[in-house]
């Protein structure tokens, strides 16, 4: 028996030290994007002339991200819907969850929304719109290579088709799962060239970057500084009014100690800049904590997909940001249809990186096509904000999973109060040892995406 203890913590442990390393090569590229984004500034400062010529490397890797928007946004609303008829098969748990994510991913979008609106981020800044037609002052070498880009589809044409493939295959019932799993494989194709054209985010934004503020000086810098910190604030509040207030009212339990409880959990989220890489963890300890094995199970993965809260916030105040550095800010009507997209599209935002970038450039394509030039600023502070998403993400997930136990009596409240106290530690060999079997058994349905974006 302990051999075999052995050897199942041998095996759960070997896909954890794959994961590490490759989050090692995005740690790369997290670094070159920093580097990129100073480099650039610090270009459009001293040679502002220099820098403005530098603005077709943001514009090709913009058209790289547009390329991609509707093959993304086609298969993850396909599977997304695939799952969401899974999920709700569960039972009561699967329906609760998904009318909890929903409700609280539209509520986040419109938190975004209003704060945005309230700060006016990237006002002032006055940049030339986006014209695809328009031929750049640069010469035909450069011409050329920006021309061998595909051009974009239309995203609300793909979007609608998505929705109606996805209910058309749930009607199809055990025929339709051939397909389902062939747009599976299709999406771990289209999210893998994804990963491919996100390894060019740097080159992107030193041009972007260095061109923007050649073109504003140092009002270009300020502006994005303020779209983070105020990003950074609203997920604060957020997690502790929001999620915080939610959680004492139904469950009784403080959010800080939840948040003392997964402490190792945010450090390694805030080291990867993905959920995703806490997710084993966050599985066990809410089992740990009390929550049932059935509501841990359809809830945890179920979230990782489809309650992205901090991705929301991230969406709505990105679109009013590149609006208003665009000179042409966007009226209630046109952010109300946006926040209805961005509550549609956002589900398949929670893929590798990147995927949140072409959320949020499919969304600008769909309403507003001239604002597309914006993107590129977005592009060199991304990465800057990816902790506070994927750190938001996580509590939203682990906040819903003590709340929906509560509302189905599946949660021991005397072992809620012992883990939190100290009591109870959380041992981590046993959480090594049992997850994979656990989540062979629990997990209740594939996932499209899976991490931050």
């Amino acid at each position: 028996m302990a051999s075999q203890r052995g050897e199942s913590a041998a095996q759960a442990a070997a896909p954890l030290t794959k994961q590490r390393k490759g989050l090692d090569k995005s740690h790369y590229l997290y670094i070159a994007v920093i580097v990129a984004v100073v480099l650039g500034a610090l270009i459009g400062l001293i040679f502002p002339e220099f820098g403005k010529s530098l603005k077709p490397l943001g514009d090709g890797f913009i058209k790289l991200i547009k390329m991609m928007i509707a093959p993304v946004i086609f298969c993850t609303i396909v599977l997304g819907i695939g799952s969401i008829a899974k999920a709700a098969t569960v039972g009561k748990v699967g329906g609760l969850a998904l009318g909890y994510f929903i409700v609280m991913s539209t509520f986040a979008l419109a938190i975004g929304l209003v704060v945005g609106n309230l700060i006016h981020p990237g006002e002032g800044l006055k940049l030339a719109p986006y014209d695809p037609n328009k031929k750049a002052a640069t010469d035909s070498t450069v011409d050329f290579l920006l021309g061998i880009i595909p051009g974009d589809i239309p995203v609300l044409p793909t979007l609608l088709a998505a929705i109606l493939v996805g209910f058309a295959l749930q009607k199809m019932g055990p025929q339709g799962t051939p397909i389902l799993s062939a747009i599976g494989h299709g999406q771990a194709l289209v999210f893998r060239i994804l990963i491919m054209v996100m390894w060019l985010a740097p080159v992107g934004a030193f041009g972007a970057i260095a061109a923007v503020v050649g073109a504003t000086g140092v009002q270009a810098i300020i502006s994005m500084a303020t779209l983070m910190v105020a990003f950074y604030i609203t997920c604060a509040v957020f997690i502790v009014v929001i999620l915080g207030g939610l959680l004492q009212i139904v469950s009784g339990v403080n959010i800080f100690r939840l948040m003392k409880y997964l402490g190792r959990e945010y450090l390694l989220i805030f080291s990867t800049s993905s959920s995703e890489a806490a997710l084993p963890r966050l599985i066990a300890k809410m089992e740990h904590l009390g929550v049932s094995k059935p509501v841990v199970g359809v809830t945890v993965p179920t979230g990782y997909s489809f309650n992205l809260d901090g991705t929301a916030i991230y969406l709505t105040m990105a679109s009013l940001f590149v609006a208003n550095a665009m000179g042409t800010p966007l009226d209630l009507g046109a952010q109300i249809s946006l926040l209805i997209f961005m509550i549609i599209a956002s589900k398949g935002a929670a893929g590798v990186t990147g995927a949140g970038l072409a959320t949020l450039a499919a969304g600008l394509q769909a309403h507003r096509p001239e604002l597309l030039g914006g993107v590129g600023m977005i592009v060199g502070i991304d990465r800057f904000m990816s902790e506070a998403r994927a750190l938001t993400n996580f509590t939203g997930n682990a906040v819903a999973t003590v709340l929906i136990g509560t509302w189905v009596k599946e949660i021991d409240g005397g072992q809620v109060e012992r883990v939190l106290s100290g009591a109870e530690p959380f041992d981590e060999q046993t959480m090594i040892a049992g997850h994979g079997a656990h989540a062979a058994a629990a997990e209740p349905a594939p996932q499209p995406v899976t991490a931050n974006a």
